[in-house]
């Protein structure tokens, strides 16, 4: 039954204010709030990856470090000056940058019978576009601006400047990236070098620095314990005497804060260059939530940090005069420990690799009344509807009850709720079966007898089947009041949410069936609304 708009001609704007306030509030997140307040609607989710960085951040902050932004992109000269000989085997685990050369263009006779088959030009604009494409040659026009100012010079639009970039000049099309000596940064050390060359003899001491920003490195190959990409936690402690111990009282002040209880420091075999001999350290801490699990650290000790005093010699490349402490540790692992994670990927990228699990009250939330009353008498209807169900259910048959009369469009309207038949009522017994969200299906169920856990440990949606079917009877008579009709509206047995005027989102349909969920909307409810209107 297709709605005529021009009939709402009519509708004053305070019958579209009360109309449309009152139908958003028959099935809205926030009505779902107001009967459970213990969830928020206006709270995100927060990414575990994410949640640790911001504790992290906030812990380092409560240990009196200032926090700073370390260099991303470096010249690969820097790992040379901080590793010396062993800077090759570092650099191969570097991502190197690149970027496409700027093409000496040149426009020939025949480019410019291919650019006049595309589109009519004149020695004039074959002029400018050649001084484009010089400008771009010397890097004063943007490869993101140039269809553009090729359009602009030819006289014609954007579609049409990429038609002939694309077709006339071949040179754009096979250009290859060229590498460059800029690398992405593969450990926080080599950042906190080339800050500490800027700041060590400028801040007074001591001088407690704090980062923590993301890395990059080649690896063979993604898996469950590594990425291409991590976050490093990292700190420094610059002073005129600083230690090992240094090192191990940040480590417990850091890592107390997320509930490590001990500790253990052991001599880290790796032995990077940049750090003294001797002061490279590895910090295993026990976590009573990793006791018992399926994890190689199931007796609650991991290895999750290493620090180390600043070898001069490196110092001394960068002119930094004082003694260095500093420590790093990856902020997956510790997300993981606090997480429960055993896959690094399935914690960083759970849309890719993680199994995607929607919460009883995500699901209530993707439903919602499909057809609603467009006019404030329109909302009336569907209460009165509601209230003779609710007042007259168990009526015996035939009756009818007048629900609600009034003028609609100019017209006079009357709307009873009837059961005709003989020897039944006037309300099926499943009319006042409600929607609940349980263990991630839906259910369509009274809230009294066997079915009192669902609605205790489910999320309800505090639509039933009355309910949905009046919205849907009142969007009904505004239609045959508007085309001065009358009609009957009515729902027998119920096998759906449609059958009930409601509506589930289609990605969270599948996502039910693909979890092993149902949607179990069924009953009989034989509800009838007749609906006169008169003149």
């Amino acid at each position: 039954m297709k709605f005529d708009a021009k009939a709402y001609r009519e509708l004053t704007e305070e019958d579209f204010e009360k109309t449309w306030l009152e139908s958003y509030r028959v099935l809205t997140p926030k009505s779902i709030n107001e009967r459970y307040p213990r969830v928020s609607y206006s709270a995100g989710v927060e990414h575990p990856l994410f949640k640790t960085i911001q504790r992290l951040r906030e812990a380092y902050l409560r240990l009196g470090f200032r926090e700073v932004v370390n260099p991303l992109i470096v010249e690969e000269g820097h790992v040379k000056r901080q590793f010396g000989k062993e800077a090759l085997a570092v650099l191969d685990r570097c991502f190197y940058l690149a970027s496409l050369p700027k093409p000496n263009v040149g426009i020939s006779a025949e480019k410019v019978e291919k650019i006049k088959e595309i589109v009519e030009v004149s020695e004039g604009e074959i002029e400018e576009l050649r001084e484009v494409l010089h400008l771009y040659k010397k890097g004063k026009i943007d490869g993101d601006d140039l269809s553009y100012e090729v359009a602009k010079a030819l006289k014609t639009d954007d579609t049409t400047a990429v038609r002939i970039l694309d077709e006339v000049f071949p040179e754009f099309r096979d250009l290859r990236p060229e590498a460059s000596t800029l690398t992405l940064r593969s450990h926080m050390t080599t950042g906190w070098f080339i800050t500490l060359s800027q700041i060590a003899d400028k801040l007074p001491l001591p001088i407690k620095l704090f980062s923590v920003d993301r890395c990059f490195r080649k690896e063979q190959g993604e898996d469950a314990t590594r990425l291409y990409t991590y976050f490093s936690a990292s700190c420094v402690i610059v002073d005129e005497d600083v230690s090992v111990d240094d090192g191990k009282a940040v480590a417990e002040g850091l890592l107390r804060q997320f509930g490590f209880e001990k500790f253990k420091f052991r001599p880290d075999e790796k032995r990077s260059k940049y750090y003294i001999p001797g002061t490279q350290t590895e910090v295993f801490a026990y976590h009573p939530a990793l006791v018992g699990s399926n994890t190689k650290y199931k007796d609650g000790w991991i290895e999750i940090a290493t620090f180390g005093i600043y070898s001069p010699t490196a110092l001394s490349q960068y002119d930094v005069e004082y003694p260095v402490m500093n420590l790093g540790m990856g902020v997956e692992r510790l997300a993981m420990v606090l997480y429960g994670f055993s896959d690094v990927r399935k914690m960083v990228y759970p849309q890719l690799y993680g199994e995607i699990k929607l919460a009883d009250i995500d699901i209530a939330r993707a439903m919602k009344i499909e057809e609603v009353p467009k006019t404030a008498k329109g909302m009336e209807i569907a209460e009165a509807v509601v209230r003779v169900a609710e007042e007259k259910a168990e009526e015996k048959s035939p009756c009818s009850f007048e629900a609600w009369k009034g003028e609609i469009y100019g017209k006079e309207v009357r709307v009873v709720v009837f059961e005709k038949e003989e020897g039944t009522k006037l309300c099926g017994p499943a009319y006042a079966n409600e929607i609940v969200v349980y263990n991630g299906s839906i259910y369509g169920i009274p809230r009294s007898g066997k079915w009192e856990k669902y609605f205790a440990e489910g999320v309800a949606t505090g639509i039933r089947y009355i309910d949905g079917f009046a919205y849907r009877a009142a969007n009904v008579a505004e239609e045959l009041a508007c085309r001065g009709e009358s009609g009957e509206v009515r729902v027998r047995v119920v096998e759906g949410l449609s059958d009930i005027n409601v509506r589930l989102q289609e990605n969270v349909r599948r996502y039910i069936a693909s979890t092993g969920g149902k949607i179990d909307v069924r009953g009989p409810m034989f509800v009838a609304v007749r609906v006169e209107v008169e003149g």
